[in-house]
């Protein structure tokens, strides 16, 4: 069983990927999008919301992308999470069974979940990316130019 469903690891690493690849310029979603191997549309939907919370900034222009709108030490992973859990729940419509016997259990399981995530910041995931060789040396893309 996964705890967290996949829209919530894109996000998380979503906004790892621009905090170990901005370097003072923007991560645009297509190199991001390479760089995993990710359908370029999806991804967008994601950053958006990420955008939206104030996570992540969008900045426009041929040079355009997304960098990190807060410090690393400032972002929680259970923050990243909530977003990507509301762009989710906004595309589904439950059954009711589902929503009043099922979610509630499943509510309480969550927050003591993401009450753990909370204390988990970017800069944490970050610091692991970089001892493990992420974000060293970013390969060779066809949007290199």
């Amino acid at each position: 069983m996964k705890l967290l469903p996949r829209p919530a690891r894109f996000a998380l690493m979503a906004a790892l990927d621009v905090a170990l690849y901005a370097r003072g310029r923007p991560v645009s979603s297509k190199e991001l999008a390479a760089r995993h191997d990710l359908p370029p549309r999806r991804l967008e939907t994601l950053l958006q919301a990420l955008v939206r919370a104030g996570i992540l900034k969008s900045v426009r222009g041929p040079a355009g992308g997304y960098e990190l709108a807060r410090e690393r030490r400032r972002l929680c992973v259970g923050e990243i999470v909530r977003v990507a859990l509301r762009a989710e729940e906004e595309e589904d419509q439950a059954p009711a069974l589902l929503v009043a016997v099922l979610e509630p259990l499943i509510a309480e399981t969550e927050e003591a979940a993401l009450a753990r995530l909370d204390d988990i910041t970017l800069e944490d995931l970050y610091a692991r990316a970089i001892a493990l060789g992420f974000g060293q040396k970013e390969p060779a893309t066809d949007f290199d130019i």
